[in-house]
């Protein structure tokens, strides 16, 4: 099984690029889809979390993501907490759907994390291409898509390694700052590249 990677930062368009691999018809999974599974109700995770963040599931059973989002924001500590709880968790549900992948014969699969090189994951895939933008561009599309002012959308993107320390560790580099037309064209090289490894 080869397995790469594919990242980027907040507002860079990583879905626009997963959408085109998958339309390629790459198998794409997703870290962000595989940690809300972790925390369904009536999981583990879930309950975990309960214990550690009193009062973030609400009466329906689910996880309240903003009263946990209003626990771990600008809180290391709590983030921390958070994360040693949902990382061992969702790399477990990675390696699931990996052998369930395998037995399929499925022999590449792009693994889409918002942080995979923060979180060293780079260091043992085959390769990890990287959705960038300049940094002025991802200010100005978070803010259109999100509604923030100018100081929220900053401090969005300083909770991210920003986009340029990130290219030091990509293998190729999707520059999603034109056209649609010009991101296809290279999507399509990048899966190319990645056929022709292995």
């Amino acid at each position: 099984m080869h397995v790469f990677g594919l990242t980027g930062g907040i507002g860079s368009g990583k879905s626009t690029v997963t959408r085109m691999l998958r339309e390629l018809g790459a198998e794409v999974l997703d870290a962000d889809v595989l940690a809300r599974e972790v925390v369904e109700p009536g999981t583990p995770g879930l309950a975990a979390i309960a214990e550690r963040f009193p009062g973030v599931v609400g009466p329906d059973g689910r996880l309240d993501r903003a009263k946990l989002g209003a626990h771990v924001f600008g809180n290391d500590t709590e983030r921390a907490a958070l994360n040693a709880i949902t990382h061992p968790r969702v790399r477990e549900a990675f390696m699931e759907k990996l052998e369930a992948l395998t037995a399929r014969g499925v022999e590449r699969v792009i693994y889409d994390v918002p942080l995979l090189i923060e979180a060293g994951m780079h260091e043992w895939m085959e390769g990890v291409a990287l959705v960038w933008v300049p940094r002025d561009l991802q200010k100005a599309r978070l803010m259109a898509r999100d509604g923030l002012d100018a100081t929220a959308a900053e401090a969005r993107l300083a909770a991210q390694l920003p986009l340029d320390d990130k290219r030091v560790h990509a293998t190729w580099v999707i520059d999603n700052s034109q056209d649609l037309s010009s991101t296809r064209e290279q999507v399509e090289s990048v899966w190319r590249a990645m056929l022709a490894r292995g």
